[in-house]
């Protein structure tokens, strides 16, 4: 096996498991080589959740979860290397995003909080972790994310081809690669936090699989235009979001007593409609989409008839899984630091210049 081996680790804000994937790199392009899933456990996603809102004794919670978490991804390294038949002694360097507990970009003094102690992970595993990508760019004025859109134009995007990457995470933010090749992105607003959210809330389960719930529903359009005028929104970027703004509360807050599933449909056209809205002046040919949202099929029908001018696809149209697509970027992300290299896009996050992100844990 020829190249450097780097693992990446995701877990996102629906905090329902661990990504991990081992992939190759030749210094310019990767390849994946293997992926693992690992489901979180229900008392440690139940403590993450419960970290969005204000609570007693934190500082212990925090110490605690920050370890717990930290095994848990040792764990999900050593299952994947396991799987692959790969040595840790042939793996350069794990880059571990960590689990976002609270994103504030914004305000007096911005900060964002990512945990799963990366000394321990080091300890656990045998391989140098590289991990605290966000705050160095918020150091330098930057939002602090998104962080993928570097990844999106490096291994993404054709040259002379005007792409859209939509990541629907938790989040959605979008990266756009113009056919000169400048990149710009920014976070559109709620991506599947808020249907995973209402359906877990009606429905009992984690996430509406297909979309089929909310297909049986119809649009609220009332609801759904005082929704779109939520002032981040018309925010010029760089802009970042998170929970803490699109939850349960802030759905609620609209509501006036309408049916479950017509307010999980409309849910689903704000994801839909924030996003094309983000993409309607760059005209871009394709639309690649990666994260959770690639996976509902109602949803990725609305993205189309939203973008009819556009080819509006899943990243596996250039090969690339989009299940796996932002564990990849923080695998990408710690190899550009080892190697010294800036990982933000200061277009995007709006920090001061190009930073090299994050902090080194050796092995």
């Amino acid at each position: 096996m020829s190249g450097e081996l780097f693992i990446g680790l995701m877990s996102g804000t629906s905090a329902d498991g661990i990504d991990a994937v081992l992939v190759q790199s030749d210094g310019e392009r990767g390849r994946l080589v293997a992926t693992h899933h690992r489901p979180m456990r229900k008392d440690l996603r139940a403590e993450i959740l419960a970290f969005r809102e204000a609570g007693d004794n934190e500082l212990h919670r925090l110490a605690t979860l920050e370890a717990q978490l930290a095994d848990e991804y040792a764990v999900a390294v050593l299952a994947l290397l396991t799987e692959a038949g790969v040595s840790a002694e042939a793996v350069s360097a794990i880059g571990q995003h960590g689990q976002t507990l609270r994103h504030h970009p914004s305000g007096e003094i911005p900060y964002t909080v990512q945990i799963g102690d990366p000394n321990r992970l080091a300890e656990r595993t045998g391989i140098t972790v590289v991990a605290d990508f966000r705050r160095r760019d918020m150091a330098a004025g930057g939002q602090g994310a998104p962080l993928v859109p570097a990844f999106h134009a490096s291994q993404l995007a054709a040259p002379g081809i005007a792409t859209a990457v939509v990541n629907i995470g938790g989040i959605a933010n979008v990266t756009l690669i113009a056919a000169d090749g400048s990149v710009s992105g920014w976070d559109t607003g709620p991506g599947n936090t808020l249907l995973d959210a209402w359906v877990s809330r009606h429905q009992g389960v984690p996430f509406d699989d297909g979309g089929d719930w909310a297909a049986t529903g119809e649009v609220i359009h009332p609801l759904l235009s005082g929704m779109l005028e939520d002032p981040y929104f018309a925010r010029s970027h760089p802009k970042s979001t998170g929970p803490e703004l699109f939850n349960l509360d802030w759905v609620t807050s609209h509501l006036a007593g309408e049916a479950a599933a017509d307010v999980q449909r409309t849910l689903v056209e704000l994801t839909a409609a924030s996003i094309a809205g983000a993409l309607v002046d760059a005209s871009p040919e394709v639309v690649r989409v990666c994260g959770g949202g690639a996976r509902n099929g109602f949803l990725m029908q609305r993205l189309c008839a939203r973008l009819p001018e556009s080819e509006v696809t899943t990243t596996a149209a250039v090969g690339v899984d989009p299940a796996w697509v932002e564990a990849w970027a923080f695998a990408w992300l710690a190899e550009r630091t080892l190697a010294g290299r800036p990982g933000n896009v200061p277009d995007v996050t709006g920090a001061r210049g190009p930073r090299v992100l994050g902090g080194i844990y050796p092995a």
